[in-house]
C-alpha cells in the first residue's frame, strides 16, 4: 500500500530525530533549515533537502478550474506525521505530499473536537452560527442538531458552479431523517453519519452505522481502506468527464476504537459489548497502545497514497488541488510535541492541526509557511480558486489565502477566533488570549502567550502585558456577541 518508503541512504530513525527538531523550530516561528526540501523545485530529492520559506509563483496560470481533493484524519495530532516530527510513526506518502507542496506550521481546526470544525469546513463560518455547532459534538439524532438542508455549502455552492461532488467516510453534522450529506449539496455519499463506528462491524451505540446515499449498508472490510478504495474508483471514474469534481474523504483514522488492520478479536469484543449496551465500549478506555497507534496512523498514510496513486495514473494530479488536514488535535496515544493540551481543549495541543496543501500546477514544492490558518479559511480559499461566490445571505468568516498563496500579496493578517462551553481564545499574529481551566484542573484563568517563542504555552505573560490582553479579550467578545449562546 505504501507509495514512497523514502530516499535511499535515509534512516527513518535518524530522519525522524531530525525532523523532531524541524518540528519545534518551526512551531516557534523559525523556517527549518533541515529535514524537507528547500532551494530546489525538485519534489523527489533527498529528504535531507531543506524547506524553503513559502513564496507564490504569480506567473504560474492553469487553464481549467481545478479539482478538489479534501482529505480529514480524525483526532491526528498536530506531531503525528514525519514530516512534523514523529520519532516513532513512518508516513512516507504524507510526508511525499508536504514536499511537493506547502506544510503549514501554524494550522489550526476551526473547533477542538470533530463536529463543529466540520460546520466550519462545509459553511465557510463559525460553528456557533448554528444550533448544530455549538453541541461538541454531536451525540446522537435530533432534529436540531445538524447542518440545515437549505444552508449554503462548500458542496452545495461548487454543484451550483458546474463542480460533481462526493463525500466518503465521516459525515457527524447530523442524522437521518434531517440531515446528510446528499441534502447538503453532495451528489454521492458513503460512510458514516455518527462521530465513531468500529472499524470492522461499523457498530455505533445506535446499530450499524454505514450508508450508501441514505441507504444502510453492511462492509465488514477494514473502514480506512474500504474508504480509500472508494475514492481511489471516484477518482479514476472521473478521468473520462471533463466536468472538475470536489471529492471530501474523512477517514475515521486514528479515532478511537484502537483497531489496526487486522485487529478483527479487538472489533469482536467491542462489538460484542456495544450490542451488550455497554454505552462506552466504542471509546475503549480499557484498550490501544502505541504500537496500534502507530499502526493505525500508518494505515492512513497507505490509505492516502492508493488515492494520490489514482490521481497520478489517470494524470489528473497537476490540476488536482489536493488539501489534508485534522478534524482537531491529538488525543491518549498522539504525540504532539512541543504543544501542550489534546482534543476538546483550547490549548495548541487541540485545535493546532497539520496541514498540507498541494496543487503542481500552480503552487511550487518544497515549502513551509508560518502564516496561522483555520479551517473556514480554507472554505474561503477553495471558492475564490474555484471561481465562485459566497451566497449572498451567508457570508463567510474565513478568509480566502488565494491572493497569498497564487498572486504574492502579503501575508494575510486575521484573528482566529475559538470557543468552547468551558473555554475562550482568539490569535492575533504572535499572540494568543486563552480563558479557560488550567490545565489538568484547576481554576478558570485568564492567559496570554506570545507562540513565537512559548508553544508550549508556558509562560503566561498576562500581568506583562495588560495591553495586549486587554484588546484580544474586546475582540474575542466582539465576535461572540455575533454567535448563538449556549444553553444555559
Amino acid at each position: 500500500m505504501a507509495e514512497d518508503q523514502g530516499a535511499p541512504g535515509v534512516t527513518r530513525r535518524s530522519a525522524g530525530a531530525a525532523l523532531g527538531t524541524v518540528a519545534a523550530a518551526t512551531a516557534a516561528g523559525t523556517v527549518a533549515g533541515t529535514a524537507l526540501g528547500a532551494g530546489t523545485a525538485d519534489a523527489s530529492a533527498p529528504d535531507s533537502t531543506p524547506e524553503r520559506r513559502f513564496r507564490a509563483n504569480p506567473q504560474a496560470k492553469s487553464a481549467r478550474r481545478p479539482n478538489f481533493l479534501v482529505i480529514l484524519g480524525d483526532d491526528l495530532g498536530w506531531a503525528d506525521l514525519g514530516c512534523y516530527g514523529s520519532p516513532h510513526i513512518r508516513t512516507p506518502n504524507l510526508d511525499r505530499l508536504a514536499r511537493q507542496g506547502v506544510r503549514f506550521t501554524d494550522a489550526y481546526s476551526a473547533a477542538a473536537v470533530c463536529s463543529p470544525t466540520r460546520f466550519g469546513l462545509y459553511t465557510g463560518r463559525y460553528p456557533g452560527r448554528l444550533r448544530g455547532g455549538l453541541e461538541e459534538p454531536i451525540a446522537r439524532p435530533d432534529k436540531l442538531h445538524g447542518i440545515p438542508p437549505g444552508h449554503p455549502t462548500l458542496a452545495s455552492l461548487l454543484k451550483d458552479s458546474g463542480y460533481a461532488t462526493a463525500m466518503f467516510g465521516k459525515w457527524h453534522c447530523g442524522f437521518l431523517p434531517w440531515y446528510s450529506p446528499v441534502k447538503s449539496g453532495w451528489d454521492t455519499f458513503f460512510g458514516n453519519l455518527s462521530g465513531a463506528v468500529d472499524y470492522y462491524s461499523k457498530v455505533t451505540s445506535t446499530g450499524v452505522d454505514l450508508y450508501e446515499g441514505e441507504v444502510p449498508v453492511e462492509d465488514l472490510g477494514y473502514y480506512t481502506d474500504t474508504i480509500a478504495a472508494r475514492a481511489a474508483d471516484f477518482v479514476r471514474e472521473r478521468r473520462d468527464h471533463d466536468d472538475p469534481w470536489l471529492l471530501n474523504l474523512n477517514f475515521t483514522t486514528p479515532h478511537w476504537p484502537w483497531e489496526a488492520p487486522g485487529d478483527r478479536e479487538v472489533s469482536a469484543q467491542i462489538t460484542a459489548r456495544v450490542k451488550a449496551g455497554d454505552s462506552r465500549a466504542l471509546w475503549h478506555e480499557d484498550g490501544g497502545s502505541l504500537d496500534t497507534y502507530r499502526a493505525m496512523v500508518e494505515s492512513l498514510d497507505a490509505a492516502v497514497g492508493r488515492v494520490l496513486r489514482a490521481l497520478r495514473e489517470t494524470g489528473q494530479e497537476r490540476d488536482t488541488f489536493v488539501l489534508f488536514s485534522s478534524d482537531n488535535g491529538g488525543e491518549r496515544f498522539s504525540h504532539q510535541w512541543p504543544l501542550s493540551g489534546q482534543k476538546a481543549s483550547l490549548n495548541e495541543g487541540g485545535i493546532r492541526v497539520p496541514n498540507i496543501l498541494r496543487w503542481p500546477v500552480r503552487v511550487r514544492p518544497r515549502q513551509v509557511s508560518r502564516v496561522p490558518v483555520i479551517t473556514q479559511d480554507w472554505t474561503a480559499t477553495i471558492l475564490e480558486v474555484a471561481g465562485t461566490k459566497p451566497a449572498a445571505g451567508h457570508p463567510l468568516d474565513g478568509h480566502s489565502l488565494a491572493p497569498y498563496l497564487l498572486r504574492g500579496t502579503r501575508e494575510p493578517q486575521h484573528d482566529l477566533f475559538w470557543r468552547t462551553k468551558s473555554s475562550r481564545a482568539l490569535r492575533r499574529g504572535r499572540w494568543k488570549y486563552l480563558r479557560g481551566p488550567v490545565e489538568g484542573g484547576g481554576a478558570t484563568t485568564e492567559r496570554l502567550y506570545d507562540l513565537t517563542i512559548d508553544p508550549r504555552e508556558q509562560a503566561n505573560l498576562a500581568l506583562r502585558d495588560p495591553e495586549v490582553l486587554k484588546r484580544l479579550k474586546a475582540r474575542w467578545e466582539e465576535i461572540d456577541k455575533e454567535l448563538l449562546p449556549y444553553a444555559s
